[in-house]
C-alpha cells in the first residue's frame, strides 16, 4: 500500500458498517448454518473464500447467514432456492457497486486512466462516511420499485396463461438494439472516450425504454436487450431508439431488431425462439432503421402510426427461411376530418 492511503481495513469496516470480528468458523457458529451451507452462501454472494482461522467477519454477516437459514426452516425456500436468490443479489449488488464507485472517481479532478491518489481515496471514502446512510435507503427503494413492476409482470403472464396461451408463456415484444460497426470505433477512439460512448449509448436507451413503458433486460456493451408487454409499447422503443441515436452526430447509429411472440422469463432475462429470432432481425437492418418480424408486422399492420413494408424474405441461422418487414412512422399526411355543422 502506497504512503498516506487509508487504512484498508479502515475502510472496509466502515462500508460493511461494523468491525471486523469473526472467523469464518465463528460464523457458522453464531448463524447456526452448516459449513458447506455457508461456503455455498458466500460463494452466490461472490466474495472471496478465506481461510478458517482469518477474522473477515462482521455482526452484519452473522445476521445474514441467521436470516437465510430461517428462510430455509421456516419452509419459505430450500437451501438451493436460497443460493438461487443470493446470487441474484450478489451478481446485481457487485455491478452496482463498481458503477458507484466509478461514479465516485469520476467526479474526482483526476485522469480516470491513473491510479487514484491518496486525496483521490480520502475524498471517496469521507463521502461514504457521511453520505452512505442516505445511500443505502435508495437501494431498497429501487428494489421496492423494481419487484412491484415485476410482480406485475407476472400476474400479467398468468392471464396470458388463463387465455390460453398453448406454450404457457407470456406473449412479449422483444427487440435488440446493436452500434453499428463497434469494433472499427473501438479502434479509433480511446478508451475513456470509448466508454463515454457506451455510457450515453446505454443511457439512452435506458431512459427511452424506462419511459415508454418497456424494461431494459440487459446492456451487451455495444447492444441493449428490451421487451414490452404489447406490440405497440415494443414498437415505439425501437423507432424511438433508432431515432435518438441517429441524432446524435458522435455515436454510430443503430439498427434495430423486434419481435413477438412467447418468450420464458428466467432469472430476469428472457429466453426462447422469439428473442432468437428479434437477434438475427437485428443484423438484416440497416443503420438507423428497424427490422421486425411477420408477427409483429401482423399486429402493427393498419395501425395509423406505423408503416410496415415487407421485403425480401431471409435465410437466417437456426430458424431457417424468414419474412422480415421495415417499421417506418407513417409521415403521411391524413385527410382532414370534416367540419361538424
Amino acid at each position: 500500500m502506497s504512503a498516506g492511503l487509508p487504512d484498508p481495513k479502515e475502510i472496509e469496516e466502515l462500508l460493511l458498517g461494523g468491525e471486523l470480528r469473526y472467523t469464518r468458523v465463528d460464523a457458522v457458529r453464531l448463524s447456526g448454518v452448516s459449513r458447506e451451507f455457508s461456503g455455498r452462501i458466500w460463494r452466490a454472494f461472490g466474495y472471496p473464500s478465506m481461510p478458517d482461522e482469518t477474522v473477515a467477519y462482521t455482526d452484519g454477516d452473522v445476521a445474514a447467514l441467521d436470516r437465510l437459514r430461517r428462510l430455509v426452516d421456516d419452509g419459505i425456500l430450500d437451501e438451493d432456492g436460497v443460493v438461487r436468490l443470493v446470487r441474484a443479489f450478489g451478481q446485481t449488488m457487485t455491478r452496482l457497486a463498481e458503477w458507484q464507485v466509478s461514479l465516485l472517481r469520476s467526479m474526482l479532478p483526476q485522469d480516470m486512466n491513473e491510479p487514484p491518489s491518496a486525496e483521490a481515496v480520502e475524498t471517496i471514502v469521507d463521502i461514504a462516511e457521511k453520505h452512505i446512510g442516505e445511500f443505502e435507503p435508495l437501494v431498497v427503494h429501487a428494489w421496492r420499485r423494481q419487484l412491484a413492476a415485476a410482480g406485475t409482470r407476472a400476474l400479467g403472464a398468468a392471464a396470458t396463461r388463463e387465455n390460453g396461451d398453448p406454450a404457457g408463456r407470456p406473449m412479449t415484444t422483444v427487440g435488440f438494439a446493436d452500434m453499428v460497426s463497434f469494433t472499427q470505433v473501438s479502434r479509433e477512439l480511446e478508451e475513456i472516450e470509448l466508454a463515454r460512448v457506451v455510457e450515453w449509448f446505454e443511457e439512452t436507451a435506458a431512459d427511452i425504454v424506462a419511459s415508454l413503458g418497456g424494461r431494459l433486460v440487459k446492456t451487451l456493451g455495444d447492444e441493449v436487450l428490451f421487451s414490452a408487454e404489447t406490440p405497440e409499447i415494443g414498437a415505439e422503443i425501437a423507432l424511438t431508439v433508432a431515432s435518438a441515436i441517429q441524432d446524435e452526430t458522435e455515436v454510430p447509429d443503430v439498427r434495430v431488431g423486434a419481435a413477438y411472440g412467447p418468450v420464458l422469463p428466467l432469472m430476469g432475462d428472457v429466453f426462447g425462439t422469439t428473442v432468437n429470432l428479434a437477434a438475427r432481425l437485428t443484423s438484416l437492418a440497416r443503420p438507423g432503421s428497424v427490422v421486425i418480424d411477420a408477427e409483429l408486422a401482423a399486429r402493427l399492420d393498419g395501425r395509423p402510426d406505423y408503416e410496415v413494408t415487407r421485403i425480401v424474405r431471409r435465410p437466417v441461422r437456426g430458424l431457417g427461411i424468414i419474412q422480415p418487414y421495415v417499421l417506418r412512422r407513417d409521415r403521411r399526411p391524413r385527410p382532414a376530418e370534416p367540419e361538424t355543422p
